[in-house]
């Protein structure tokens, strides 16, 4: 017999607010934080001494958050239960030296970032956000959501052939345009040092990236569709927050029996390999589970044993029935918006799922009273990876892939079905709750 559900379309409202809100990995974290802070979740901080006992806890660093939630019924051994996510996204960030122009404009020099669908940014609104690092050696997020720059296409005049096959250079026809006039050495930083109520002198470096500042928005004749920025891949960090809160709350009032650890893992960097101090490739995850050991009063064999005992769900987007690319999907598994997650199998191991996760899933979703797709790539169309096999081969921990199926995945827009946010949220805390 299954849960009530927890969530319902009201959480697909949540989750555009929150998509709205965290045009970066910095703002989503920040986000997230703010949220479990309101369910009684502390922050720790990695370079203080961490006493056990139960409750939620949390650890951000850049642009990844993990946090966790202690029932009172756990022992050192006691297994964790993942739910593993990635808050970076491809797009268009600001290089060392922005401040450029040509032929009476004046520009702001970026660099790619992943595996962007670069035409998806051409003649867009766009904002710019990101992190300050100060003088005294803080951080400032800043945000400008409102329409600063634009990467301006060549009219089809100029290019007769535009429709007959659009080719980019990344270098030269991805540059936004700020204004007209010469470029100042100093300008960008100047401004956006205004916007976050500095001087240009307190700023000596950053992270900025820019962001398209159209709202997320419901589409089709019956509502049935949310268009939005960022999708992949926070609307499984949203759904991860939400899950582990419920799951926590749950506990909480059955008295503390969750026979496992819930955690949320949000990793930076996965749309260039997870290979940094933040992303699920580093040593950041396996630092703060080992830690929870100790602090419980754990040692090796406790941590081997919890280890053992942990599964992990990666949850990210995944692709959608094209209608019009039909032949580039497996004749087979056509997921569909709004038919729930989707299970995503493939046996080189891009994703880490095997017979007993699909068993695991399959449980939570029928706890839940959630409905479930698979997913698997044509033979003929090289299939995408996650932080999924990644973290099964890091920290020798059982892993799941999973997610929501979108189309447009890497545009500065995606697409997904209007339900499928609330039901992986379901899907999600029924795993976490076990």
């Amino acid at each position: 017999m299954s849960n009530p559900s927890r969530f319902d379309r009201g959480h697909t409202d949540d989750l555009a607010s929150f998509l709205r809100s965290s045009p970066t990995p910095y703002h989503a974290v920040a986000n997230a934080a703010e949220r479990l802070e309101k369910a009684g979740f502390r922050r720790l901080s990695e370079t203080d001494v961490w006493e056990g006992g139960s409750g939620g806890r949390y650890v951000l660093r850049g642009g990844a958050i993990i946090a966790w939630y202690v029932p009172e019924s756990a022992g050192a051994a006691t297994p964790f239960r993942i739910v593993g996510a990635h808050t970076d996204s491809p797009n268009l960030r600001v290089k060392p030296l922005p401040d450029t122009g040509a032929s009476g404009w004046r520009q702001v020099a970026v660099e790619i970032y992943g595996g962007t669908l670069l035409n998806t940014w051409l003649d867009r609104d766009l904002g710019l956000a990101g992190r300050l690092a100060l003088r005294d050696g803080s951080t400032r997020l800043v945000n400008v959501d409102r329409p600063l720059l634009r990467v301006p296409q060549l009219a089809i005049h100029l290019d007769r052939q535009a429709n007959d096959g659009l080719k980019l250079d990344r270098q030269r026809h991805m540059t936004p345009i700020w204004g007209l006039g010469e470029p100042r050495e100093g300008d960008l930083v100047d401004f956006l040092a205004g916007e976050a109520g500095l001087t240009a002198s307190d700023v000596i470096g950053w992270d900025l990236m820019v962001h398209s500042v159209e709202p997320p928005a419901y589409l089709g004749r019956d509502r049935e569709l949310l268009a939005g920025p960022r999708m992949d891949n926070l609307l499984s960090v949203h759904a991860g927050v939400a899950a582990l809160v419920a799951a926590a709350e749950h506990d909480r009032e059955r008295g503390g029996e969750l026979p496992h650890v819930p955690v949320l893992a949000a990793f930076d960097h996965e749309e260039n390999g997870s290979q940094s101090d933040t992303g699920a490739d580093g040593p950041l995850l396996g630092n703060v589970l080992e830690r929870s050991v100790l602090a419980r009063g754990g040692g090796h064999e406790d941590r081997a044993r919890a280890y053992a005992g942990t599964v992990c769900l990666s949850s990210d987007t995944g692709h959608a029935v094209h209608p019009n690319y039909s032949e580039r999907h497996e004749p087979g598994h056509h997921p569909l918006p709004n038919g729930g997650p989707i299970l995503k199998v493939n046996v080189n191991q891009r994703y880490a799922t095997d017979g007993t996760g699909r068993a695991v899933f399959a449980t939570a979703c029928e706890r839940a009273g959630v409905p479930w797709q698979t997913f698997v790539s044509n033979n003929a169309v090289p299939c995408g990876t996650t932080i999924g096999p990644i973290t099964a081969a890091r920290h020798g921990i059982a892993t799941v892939d999973i997610g929501v199926a979108i189309l447009s995945m890497h545009s500065a827009r995606e697409l997904c079905g209007a339900d499928d946010p609330f039901l992986l949220a379901n899907a999600l805390t029924a795993f976490l709750e076990g």
